[in-house]
C-alpha cells in the first residue's frame, strides 16, 4: 500500500468520476488533498467527498477550490486557496491534472468555439496550473506530477478528433516536463485510462464503447474508477521514483503500449 503520509496533493476535476476516485485514494493512503471543481452544481458532490475523506483519518486534511481551469485566472485562485488552507509557506508534493472536457462533433461541423473549449481546459489548463505551482513544489524534490490522458490519444474515434488530439498533446507535455523537472527527483507521468464507467463515458456513442469492451483483453469489460485510482496512488508514491516520462495504458489491454 503506497505511503503518502505528510504529502499534499491537488486533484483537478475532483467532483465526480475518476477525479473523485483519485482524490479519495490519495487521501486513503495518507495524503492531504485539495479538490478543485468548476460549477456550483458540483458543490454538493464536493461536500460529500470532503465528508468521506475526513472520516478516513484525523491526520488527513482536505480543502476545495472552485476554479474554472479553462480560464487564465484559475491558477491564481488555486494558489490563493492553498495559502488560505495551509499557509503561504505550504508546499505541494503531488499534482494530478485530471480536469477535461470533450466535444463530440464530426470534422465537417467543428468550430473555433469547439477547439477553444477543448484545448483551453485539456491543454492550456494543465500548462498554466503546473507552471504556477512550480515555485510551490516541495523544495526537497521528489514531487509527482500525474497527467490524466486517455487511450483516445493513440486511436482514431469518429467525431472525437479534438478530444483525441488534446490527449495526444498532453503526452508531449508529459515527456517534456519529465525532461525538465527530473533533476531533483521529481517525476512526470501520464495515465491513459480505457473506458471507465462515468458520466463522461455516458456521452460517448454506445457503438464506440461496445467496440472497446469487445477488444479489451481483461474480461471484455469496462474498467473501474478504483482500478485507475490505485495506479495514480502508486505513481504518486516513493515506490515509483524510477518511473518518469511514461504513459501508462490503464485499459485492461485495450491499448498495448
Amino acid at each position: 500500500m503506497p505511503n503518502l503520509q505528510g504529502k499534499v496533493a491537488i486533484v483537478t476535476g475532483a467532483s465526480r468520476g475518476l477525479g473523485a476516485g483519485m482524490a479519495l485514494e490519495l487521501a486513503s493512503n495518507g495524503a492531504s488533498v485539495m479538490l478543485t471543481y468548476t460549477s456550483d452544481s458540483s458543490t454538493p458532490l464536493i461536500n460529500d467527498l470532503i465528508t468521506k475523506i475526513l472520516h478516513l483519518s484525523p491526520k488527513v486534511k482536505v480543502s476545495s477550490c472552485k476554479a474554472d481551469l479553462s480560464t487564465s485566472s484559475a491558477p491564481s485562485a488555486i494558489l490563493s486557496a492553498l495559502d488560505s488552507w495551509l499557509g503561504p509557506s505550504a508546499h505541494v508534493d503531488i499534482l494530478v491534472n485530471n480536469a477535461a472536457v470533450e466535444v463530440i462533433n464530426p470534422l465537417s461541423a467543428l468550430s473555433v468555439a469547439d477547439y477553444t473549449k477543448v484545448f483551453d481546459l485539456n491543454i492550456r489548463g494543465p500548462i498554466l496550473l503546473t507552471q504556477a505551482l512550480l515555485p510551490r513544489l516541495n523544495p526537497a524534490g521528489h514531487n509527482r506530477i500525474i497527467n490524466i490522458g486517455s487511450v483516445a490519444a493513440r486511436c482514431g474515434m469518429p467525431s472525437l478528433s479534438l478530444y483525441c488530439a488534446s490527449k495526444a498533446a498532453l503526452e508531449g507535455l508529459t515527456r517534456c516536463w519529465a525532461a525538465e523537472l527530473g533533476k531533483d527527483g521529481t517525476t512526470v507521468n501520464q495515465i491513459n485510462p480505457g473506458p471507465v464507467q462515468s458520466e463522461m463515458l455516458d456521452n460517448i456513442p454506445k457503438g464506440i464503447v461496445d467496440g472497446q469492451k469487445a477488444r479489451t483483453l481483461v474480461q471484455n469489460r469496462l474498467g473501474t474508477v478504483e482500478e485507475v485510482a490505485r495506479i495514480v496512488a502508486w505513481l504518486a508514491s516513493p515506490e515509483a521514483s524510477w518511473v518518469s516520462g511514461q504513459v501508462v495504458s490503464a485499459s485492461g489491454g485495450l491499448e498495448l503500449y
